[in-house]
């Protein structure tokens, strides 16, 4: 596939993503925040729809995150985009140098991912920030359709327990191989992940990250701190550069 084929393909899939409309409880909830808005946000147009996937499509490093927020990416139409989350993860992006600005305001701020796509296990904001299994599930074949776009992927960044349980069952699904016992998510847990066929990701597989999702919740409570995030994008690079066939025996911690 070319690379002309690749981001053709990912933006029609893209395209799709936003006209879904299978979870009532999800639609009802991100219309709702739309139509009552924060005063901060009051006389803004919501996006109000699913939230695409976004990035590189040659990326070798995947961020997979929750879902978006109900005031973040519900609003602006792109993932931890407006929203004090977003803060912290584009400021880590970018001091990895994996992105031309620390921020992310809206969909036509000029930001630009390097060798990283963005995406996320449920494509709407729900309630609490808290999707049901059967809204996950909804969504899972979004993620298997990325995931057989992105083939250059090495490394997946998984942001929280959700979506690291979010990646070991789409990989089960896809036919692909994950350690037994079920690796533990953990900030810096690391496990390495075998694709069902050779040219399905990369070469083959690659490596899961896990770091604490980077929400207020977290950051203010300083159980993660931008050290520790920045530790985690810095090893993403290590592994996203290293030899393809290097990939070594499971680790989970």
């Amino acid at each position: 596939m070319t690379a002309t084929d690749k981001t053709g393909r990912l933006a029609a899939l893209e395209r799709k993503v936003t006209e879904c409309g299978i979870c009532p409880r999800l639609v009802a909830w991100r219309e709702a925040a739309a139509a009552n808005p924060p005063k901060r946000y009051r006389g803004e147009e919501y996006w109000a729809r699913p939230i695409p996937g976004f990035g590189d499509p040659g990326a070798r490093i995947l961020i997979h995150g929750l879902a978006p927020a109900a005031n973040g990416g519900n609003r602006t139409g792109r993932a931890f985009t407006g929203d004090r989350s977003g803060d912290w993860l584009f400021a880590a992006i970018h001091r990895a140098g994996l992105s031309n600005q620390a921020e992310s305001v809206n969909r036509d701020d000029g930001l630009e991912l390097f060798d990283t796509f963005i995406n996320a296990a449920v494509r709407c904001a729900p309630p609490e920030n808290r999707p049901t299994p059967m809204e996950r599930d909804n969504c899972a074949p979004w993620l298997e359709s990325e995931l057989e776009l992105l083939d250059q992927v090495r490394v997946v960044v998984a942001l929280g327990g959700f979506a690291w349980d979010s990646m070991l069952r789409t990989v089960r699904r896809l036919g692909g191989e994950v350690p037994r016992p079920k690796p533990k998510f953990g900030h810096g847990a690391e496990t390495v992940l075998r694709a069902p066929t050779a040219d399905w990701s990369g070469p083959g597989g690659w490596t899961m990250l896990g770091s604490f999702h980077p929400s207020p919740l977290n950051t203010s409570t300083k159980k993660l701190s931008a050290g520790m995030l920045d530790d985690i994008f810095r090893r993403a690079r290590e592994l996203a550069e290293a030899d393809p066939m290097a990939l070594g025996d499971p680790i989970s911690t």
